[in-house]
């Protein structure tokens, strides 16, 4: 991210500014820094405690919403750098995906591609799919998201607009012979950014439930995070989280075999 202002550009354009879209190094410290193990590092708590910090950044994301609302151009470059080379999966998704590449960088490599954007929902997801995705060739397409759509992150929406954004993605994929595998919601113990949606479980149960039965129904692969990352009462274990929604390294550590199992089912 930059401070810098940007002027926008105005109706259709040759190609989307790109510039200030993607983690800063600021970013990635503070990823390293939430996934390490132990005490959250003092300064970083007080960084994000921080009101001017915090209106900056919101400032900053205010603007490149308005620039490119999905952030279609966010990977422009690294995927016109794929074009030759063979892509077995691409995961696409919000910050659970984008945390990922930190937390397991060498998950990411060997044909697996990541392309993850943090704090996105379904509908941003679904209108960079054919970009992000379909453009890449992958042989399968692993869809994590929902989270950011129960918080509300792009405004309100019903249960049938997430549905309606899945199907859309399975629809994309199908026609262009790639094959899905379907992430399930991980648990929401809190939404701090925006508490008044209140307790998430029931919705989340929801729609996990109807996740798994699309996926009977069309033959997709299932990664089932939410069993691997939930306690008894459908909260996030206290070992593999910081914040209630973020899972740490020891939370991809239980999610990453989960996600090899669907692959190598996907590709049986």
């Amino acid at each position: 991210m930059t401070d810098s202002p940007f002027t926008p550009a105005v109706g259709m354009v040759d190609c989307l500014d790109s510039k200030g879209f993607g983690p800063s190094e600021e970013d990635y410290a503070f990823a390293e820094a939430y996934l390490a193990p132990g005490e959250m590092d003092p300064a970083w708590v007080a960084k994000l405690a921080d009101p001017e910090r915090r209106a900056r950044r919101e400032a900053l994301a205010a603007e490149r919403k308005a620039r490119d609302w999905p952030a279609i151009g966010q990977y422009r470059v690294a995927n016109e750098a794929l074009a030759s080379q063979a892509v077995d999966v691409v995961f696409i998704g919000d910050s659970l995906t984008e945390f990922w590449r930190v937390a397991q960088p060498d998950l990411f490599t060997g044909g697996i591609v990541n392309r993850g954007i943090s704090g996105q929902t379904s509908p941003q997801i679904l209108l960079r799919f054919m970009a992000d995705v379909v453009a890449l060739k992958p042989r399968a397409v692993h869809i994590l998201c929902g989270g950011n759509d129960m918080a509300g992150n792009t405004g309100p929406s019903t249960v049938r607009d997430y549905q309606n954004n899945i199907l859309a993605m399975l629809a994309l994929a199908e026609a262009h012979g790639i094959r899905v595998i379907l992430g399930a919601l991980t648990p929401f113990n809190v939404v701090s950014w925006n508490p008044e949606v209140g307790d998430l479980r029931a919705r989340t149960a929801e729609l996990n439930a109807w996740q798994t039965a699309l996926c009977a129904e069309r033959g997709c692969g299932r990664a089932d995070y939410f069993s691997a990352l939930a306690d008894v009462d459908g909260l996030m274990k206290p070992e593999f989280h910081r914040d209630g929604v973020h899972p740490t390294r020891a939370g991809y550590a239980v999610m990453r075999p989960v996600a090899e199992a669907a692959m190598r089912e996907a590709f049986a």
